[in-house]
């Protein structure tokens, strides 16, 4: 987010700051909970495992976050300055490079979704990736553009419409379940451990790694928002209500629909898979509600996250880690240069997933891939300066305490996340990354500076670049299959 769109004013309380993180949080990822822990090959243990996992971790990375903008509030403009300020010139620029990719990549899972939607009431559509969807997502995400260049910036007067429609077939599916008492616990203790011969338990909690990541990124951007909150009592109390309340709501979700379709069935329903579960519960009206939900939910993030990727190329730039270009306004103040880049790259991903044929669950896997690396380094950051003492001088021993203990829960859930991920989605995440390297060049010698300043930038040059062309063979060879 750049300082421009940061009103300094310290005006909100628990209550608008809670909902304002739970609506952009609460995003396309809660309509596909139901299928996606099944179709990676998860049952009941392992979902529940990995639920437990994440929200250890996920809260502690959260509370690093807080902390971050507590302790650094003049690290403003995006979580990339985390990484850039505690390690370097080339690890920031990563950061920022993968925070702007994910952002992107999220808008090409947003758009496959949404006409997956819109093909329950036109078939037409069919999967989502067809050419009809493509084209007319195309369309889309250039008149979005054009209406950012327009001067648009804000998305707060359909924000209300959105958020009820994300909410309405939640409340409706778990009052159908429990008062038309669907849920069977027979179903929900069926294979709970998996079936013999398949995946192991280990690996199953690991294959939910990516779903659980996704459904709370943006969880991020309400704790850097924390700085527009009355106090910080108020802003840390709203981010803890507002994760907790969000991971309840998932693990609801989940344990309610694994108490109505068999892991085997949930992994066959079609986007997004509540659909199917709600179908399977009131009938056809439940699946139309829930897809019309959809439809109206991801048109409006589709436009937030348009916003939310211009800016997070515009941020980097007005602090020097991109091309100075970026920063380039048109008569409207719109970052000009920004909006059509960074509309011109996802219309590349949009005609990539046509003739690939990817779907959501692809796509949305990899923007997550590529927002690992800037959370990783941000709960490192936070470890950092939590072991320097910054901002714990004046700390009672249970502040101190509470530091370390997050810091550390989030440091070792960014090394689960890499473990998790296996060595094909961190070889994937190098072919994403890998351009960049000539982008983060262009703009060092731009500015005239050296390319590699520190020790930690050549180790993490090498390192990189060894995985992009390591990845580079692998995909020529077949091993690798991005999308």
């Amino acid at each position: 987010m750049s300082d421009n769109s940061l009103d300094q004013t310290r005006n909100l309380g628990t209550i608008k700051l809670t909902m304002f993180a739970i609506g952009t949080t609460l995003a396309s990822g809660v309509f596909s909970l139901s299928g996606d822990f099944a179709a990676g090959g998860a049952h009941t243990l392992g979902v529940l495992i990995g639920w437990l996992i994440c929200g250890i971790g996920m809260f502690g990375l959260c509370m690093c976050f807080f902390r971050l903008s507590y302790v650094k509030p003049e690290l403003t403009s995006g979580i990339y300055n985390y990484a850039k300020t505690g390690f370097g010139e080339y690890i920031g620029f990563n950061a920022a490079w993968g925070y702007w990719l994910s952002a992107i990549l999220a808008q090409i899972s947003f758009v496959t979704l949404f006409f997956s939607a819109l093909s329950y009431f036109f078939p037409v559509f069919g999967s989502g990736s067809n050419l009809l969807s493509i084209l007319c997502g195309s369309i889309l995400i250039w008149l979005i553009a054009l209406l950012i260049l327009k001067g648009v910036n804000e998305a707060v007067s359909i924000n209300v419409v959105v958020v009820s429609a994300k909410i309405l077939p939640i409340i409706v599916m778990v009052i159908a379940i429990i008062f038309a008492g669907a849920f069977d616990l027979k179903i929900f203790m069926e294979n709970f451990k998996g079936v013999e011969g398949g995946m192991s338990l280990l690996e199953q909690v690991k294959s939910t790694a990516y779903v659980t990541v996704w459904v709370f990124i943006g969880i991020e951007g309400a704790v850097v928002l924390s700085g527009r909150a009355k106090s910080t009592v108020i802003a840390g109390r709203s981010t803890a209500i507002s994760f907790l309340s969000l991971l309840i709501l998932y693990f609801i979700i989940s344990i309610l629909s694994m108490g109505v379709l068999t892991t085997e069935e949930l992994a066959a329903l079609g986007n997004p898979p509540m659909a199917g579960v709600l179908e399977a519960v009131v009938g056809p009206w439940g699946a139309a509600l829930v897809n019309l939900a959809v439809i109206i939910s991801l048109g409006g993030a589709m436009f937030s996250y348009s916003i939310l990727s211009i800016d997070s190329a515009y941020g980097p730039a007005s602090h020097s880690c991109f091309p100075n270009i970026f920063t380039k306004l048109n008569k409207n103040n719109s970052p000009v240069v920004s909006v059509i880049i960074t509309t011109l790259i996802v219309q590349a991903f949009l005609i990539i997933v046509y003739f690939n044929e990817s779907s959501y669950q692809v796509c949305y896997t990899l923007s997550t891939s590529a927002i690992m690396f800037p959370y990783i380094f941000s709960a490192l950051y936070c470890l950092q300066i939590t072991m320097k003492g910054e901002g714990l001088e004046h700390s009672s021993g249970i502040e101190k305490s509470k530091a370390w203990l997050f810091a550390v829960i989030g440091s070792i859930y960014g090394a689960w996340l890499l473990y998790a991920s296996g060595v094909t989605y961190i070889l994937i995440s190098a072919l994403l990354y890998g351009p960049g390297t000539l982008l983060y060049i262009y703009t060092r010698k731009e500015q005239s500076k050296q390319l590699l300043p520190s020790s930690l930038d050549k180790i993490t040059f090498i390192i990189m670049t060894s995985a992009f062309v390591l990845s580079i063979i692998m995909l020529y060879n077949g091993t690798i299959q991005p999308f």
